[in-house]
């Protein structure tokens, strides 16, 4: 599958994306927004499978990863702005947005801020942050499978320029921003829209059930799904999360 590269400049910031292009397809395009560490290509098979159907596809990388440029500045709300300065960009009026990891924080700050804009929103092992000072960082833990190594080894060797592009300055930001209480975040979720479906991993996910519970419930329309396998659904059990996701986007 072939897709244009392309960058915008922004006044902070170089975005670099890859668009399979609008051709004659009336179908709203599908963004997809990569987690922390990696780049867009962690969805290029999902992406042809889009394409085949007929779907315009967006796939940006985010500040400070693959292609796009490094900054002075990591903040959650930040990636999620670059997302909705894309579709601008782009002239973008309607979207579908799917977003793994610190992509799901893109997204779903986008959907907060422009809950007119979004059509449909899928989350993959977002990490819940904090709601108040009085919690705790709780993540579920247990050793990776035989085929979540094989996974993530192949994926490294196949793409490893996501890990020489990654900047590692941002790791300690986003830590820092896992570990604080982040009431703006939780407030907002009311004000999304769109249908969202949540994807969660097992044991090895990322994923605190119980602030699970508290989003489902201050969503209007959300849908859970778990999953047996870790943090990344869409590489590890990727029939699995293909057969939840395209339905709900219409297919």
């Amino acid at each position: 599958m072939e897709l244009t590269v392309a960058r915008e400049a922004f006044e902070d910031v170089l975005i670099a994306y890859r668009d399979s292009g609008a051709g004659e397809s009336a179908e709203v395009p599908v963004l997809l927004v990569h987690g922390m560490g990696g780049d867009g290509h962690t969805w290029d098979r999902f992406a042809a499978r889009l394409v085949r159907q007929g779907r315009r596809v967006i796939i940006p990388d985010l500040r400070g990863h693959g292609r796009s440029a490094h900054t002075g500045s990591y903040r959650f709300p930040e990636f999620g702005a670059d997302v909705l300065r894309l579709c601008d960009r782009l002239g973008l009026e309607r979207v579908d947005l799917v977003g793994h990891s610190l992509g799901g924080y893109a997204v779903s700050w986008a959907a907060m801020e422009r809950p007119e804009l979004v059509r449909r929103l899928v989350i993959e092992e977002q990490p819940l942050p904090l709601r108040s000072g009085d919690e705790q960082v709780t993540f579920t833990r247990r050793l990776p499978s035989v085929p979540e190594l094989w996974h993530a080894t192949t994926s490294l060797l196949r793409h490893p320029r996501a890990v020489l592009a990654f900047d590692r300055s941002m790791t300690g930001t986003a830590l820092e921003q896992f570990r604080k209480p982040y009431p703006e975040w939780w407030e907002g979720l009311c004000e999304i829209t769109a249908p969202l479906l949540f994807l969660r991993g097992g044991p090895g996910g990322m994923v605190d059930p119980v602030k699970l519970e508290l989003l489902a419930a201050a969503v209007p329309e959300c849908t859970v799904r778990a999953f047996g396998c870790g943090h990344s659904i869409h590489r590890d059990r990727y029939h699995e999360f293909e057969a939840e996701v395209l339905p709900f986007l219409g297919h």
